[in-house]
């Protein structure tokens, strides 16, 4: 990185800058401490201060694992240092790491691009609001975009130099602790591990290169070794990532109601309206789409089971096999809407949706009459949104180094999308690191079908030292 910072120090200056104020003003403007925040708190809290990993329940603490112990060991760390829910603290130190990970994109791009793509890509990261405004919330987002800057940088110098140094523990880290940080980072080991063999038996003999990709897995895997065997030992559960929907093993789960959900669901407002509102919440059938009912049949039986469920807000087990019999029946009628257009709404909605779940705008944002500066905003905003992704679009006809990589981890983050049954724009975040480089191709590489690497016009002593 050291060829970088040589040579783009005013760029530097003032992208991080201007991140840094944008950041600052996020935190001013809009900071988040709910929700799952404070879930994750909690499990810091008696991890470190009682020894389990757990949630207070009365005057003792019941052990969970809900939550995999990445973030919670970020946040307990940070009360050790900062001092105990101290919130502000985490969110300055997220804007740091969120700056590095600007800094991480702009070396890669520079060293595997050209100079000027890596400027482009430090100005793309520092000034997208859609990633800053995650450090003004204690989520795991912040840290898992760092950890997907920091595995595309390490595996680009391993391939210069593949062996057992420091580019190979970074990249060890990156996807160990992309993974205890959610589940769905683990999607980072299975793009890598299979590239570290590919891309380095251009230096190594096959079974070297074999020898470090596997190596590398079975380091990234110890600390789920702990983790499962911990699982095992309080739950008598094989656990070794968390669970689908969040539950600790014996805890009820309304199966029926969410593949009843899934049958319909298609945006964001719905997830949040609906699904998550349930249970403990009331729910109003008018919330629902009209393709949530297929018949007035089917809209009165809906109805019944509302009118049930707002009475107690809980769903029962007799409840919960209505839903899941809705859920059949709508299913036999119109598997294809099931199976193949509600997942590709859903992930239409992740990746084009005006990007202000962070923001104090009306979740019907559309509705022109009622809030006329707020649906300006958020269509200048998924405006913005799709600038970005048709210019990583245009990208994609460069011949940027390892594009391979990052579109294979973009589709297979795509394909687990398609499984949810209610989407939620957050889930595409982290593929916005290889947007903003294949997006800074596009702005600078012109067509040209050879591109010099920047590091490659450095004197050799000076790209071996960075």
């Amino acid at each position: 990185m050291h060829f970088f910072f040589q040579r783009a120090r005013i760029h530097l200056f003032l992208a991080l800058s201007m991140g840094l104020i944008l950041r600052l003003w996020w935190i001013h403007a809009y900071p988040l401490v709910d929700g799952d925040s404070l879930i994750y708190g909690e499990i810091a809290k008696n991890w470190f201060g009682h020894g389990i990993y757990g949630f207070t329940a009365g005057y003792s603490i019941r052990p969970t694992l809900i939550r995999l112990p990445g973030y919670p060991l970020f946040l307990a760390a940070c009360f050790r240092l900062f001092g105990r829910e101290n919130y502000s603290a985490i969110l300055f130190t997220q804007t740091a790491i969120d700056l590095a990970t600007c800094l991480l994109i702009a070396a890669f791009a520079a060293r595997t691009i050209t100079l000027r793509a890596g400027i482009v890509a430090l100005y793309l990261a520092a000034l997208c609001p859609f990633t800053a405004n995650y450090v003004t919330t204690p989520l795991t987002e912040t840290l898992s975009l760092f950890c997907i800057a920091l595995g595309l940088y390490a595996f680009a110098r391993y391939v210069e130099h593949p062996g057992l140094n420091r580019w190979f523990c970074a990249l060890t880290f990156s996807i160990s602790y992309a993974a205890l940080l959610r589940p769905d980072g683990a999607l980072l080991g299975v793009v890598f591990l299979p590239a570290m063999f590919w891309f380095a038996r251009k230096h190594l003999a096959p079974s070297r290169a074999a020898g470090l990709a596997l190596l590398c897995a079975a380091l990234t895997l110890l600390p789920f070794l702990a983790w499962t065997l911990r699982n095992e030992r309080t739950f008598h559960v094989f656990q070794p990532l968390a669970p689908r929907y969040a539950s600790d093993p014996g805890e009820y789960i309304d199966h029926g109601w969410i593949r009843w959900v899934q049958t319909w669901c298609a945006e964001f407002t719905s997830t949040w309206e609906v699904y998550w509102n349930v249970s403990g919440s009331p729910v109003d059938i008018h919330a629902l789409p009209t393709r949530a009912f297929d018949t007035p049949e089917e809209y009165a039986r809906t109805a019944a089971l509302f009118d049930a469920y707002n009475a107690t807000l809980a769903i029962t087990p007799q409840m919960d096999a209505q839903f899941a019999q809705l859920a059949r029946e709508r299913i036999t009628r119109h598997p294809l809407r099931f199976y193949v257009v509600l997942p590709m709404m859903r992930l239409a909605d992740m990746w084009l949706r005006p990007r202000t779940e962070m923001l104090w705008i009306e979740l019907r944002w559309w509705q022109f009459q009622h809030h006329r500066n707020e649906t300006i905003f958020s269509w200048s905003y998924a405006a913005l949104n799709l600038a970005y992704l048709l210019t990583a679009l245009w990208g994609l006809s460069r011949r940027v180094p390892y594009t391979s990589l990052m579109v294979a981890y973009i589709a297979l983050r795509c394909l687990l999308l398609l499984t949810l049954e209610y989407p939620e724009p957050r889930y595409t975040l982290e593929c916005f690191p290889m947007i903003f480089i294949l997006a800074a191709a596009a702005l600078t590489m012109r067509g040209d079908p050879h591109p010099v690497p920047a590091f490659t016009s450095l004197p050799l002593s000076s790209s071996l030292s960075s």
